[in-house]
């Protein structure tokens, strides 16, 4: 048997959710697995020229987790990888590599684990909840995963928005980003966000995008990150809003921007966010997506 695995790219950090609140959207890696003797793999689009082709592969170490929980022995697989989600731009491409190991091996051995203790695993690997929980659930996902509390709600996506992405030319470390933010927060700070992540989150809920728009602004990670790794970054923001945008935000930790526009507005958003950048000496792409409501999707292929 074979199976395929479709996981969507995500945007974490939504506006005010650090580490919360995140998006998935309709970007989308790809990848076919099925069981064999030995280790066969191949990574179509992107990444091809850097990702491991052996063990290292991290869609190969998601899928050995699941042999391992489910107590099966691993004999080695045969891996078809096509990606179309950049790595290192803040766009979930470890959270979806992760996934399609663990979905894949899981379907191939007749679905052992349940979602949540996919998600676990996933987790204890990857490191963000927020990213894993947004491309296994679709919509925009509420991720609480602590010692405490595991819980992802999706909450769909209503009309009226539209998603403009910038994806720059260039990678940025995901370590170097959490080593630029402070060990503690101040009081007005951690209220700023909370306050805006609850307000989001309800006009999401009702569609009411000037809500969601006003909320869209940071005071735990963006504005530490501009200073430290990203300095057009503030530029690109105004780029955004002066073309239409309701809000727009570091897509998780950087450096993709993620703009949200009225319906119409997308491609001239991206277009200002590209302008933007360049004039800052960068070059980057710019996309308009539709959000992924439906999250990682199996089939079992003949």
């Amino acid at each position: 048997m074979r199976v395929r695995v479709i996981v969507p790219a995500s945007s974490a950090n939504f506006g005010p959710g650090f580490d919360v609140l995140a998006i998935a959207l309709a970007l989308h890696n790809v990848a076919e697995l099925a069981e064999a003797d030995g280790l066969t793999v191949e990574v179509e689009g992107e990444g091809a020229a850097s990702l491991p082709r052996d063990d290292r592969n991290v869609v190969v170490r998601g899928a050995r987790l699941v042999y391992e929980a489910a107590g099966r022995h691993f004999r080695g697989l045969a891996v078809r990888q096509r990606n179309r989600i950049p790595p290192g731009r803040g766009l979930g491409s470890s959270a979806s590599a992760w996934l399609a190991g663990i979905l894949g091996a899981n379907a191939l051995l007749g679905d052992p684990l349940g979602p949540d203790a996919m998600m676990e695993l996933a987790v204890g690997q990857e490191g963000h909840p927020d990213n894993l929980g947004a491309s296994l659930h679709g919509g925009l996902a509420v991720t609480c995963w602590d010692g405490e509390t595991r819980a992802v709600v999706s909450v769909p996506v209503p009309a009226g928005a539209e998603f403009a992405v910038l994806v720059p030319d260039f990678e940025a470390s995901t370590a170097a980003a959490r080593a630029a933010l402070p060990v503690s927060y101040s009081r007005p700070d951690a209220v700023y966000n909370l306050a805006r992540a609850a307000l989001l989150v309800a006009g999401w809920s009702q569609a009411r995008w000037d809500l969601v728009g006003q909320a869209m602004s940071d005071r735990m990670h963006q504005p530490y990150r501009a200073r430290a790794m990203f300095p057009w970054l503030d530029g690109v923001l105004a780029a955004a809003r002066g073309a239409g945008a309701l809000g727009a935000a570091l897509s998780g930790a950087g450096p993709s921007v993620l703009g949200l526009a009225p319906p119409g507005k997308g491609a001239t958003v991206a277009r200002a966010m590209t302008a933007a950048l360049a004039s800052a000496g960068h070059s980057g792409q710019g996309h308009v997506l539709d959000a992924d409501a439906r999250g990682a999707q199996v089939e079992r292929l003949p």
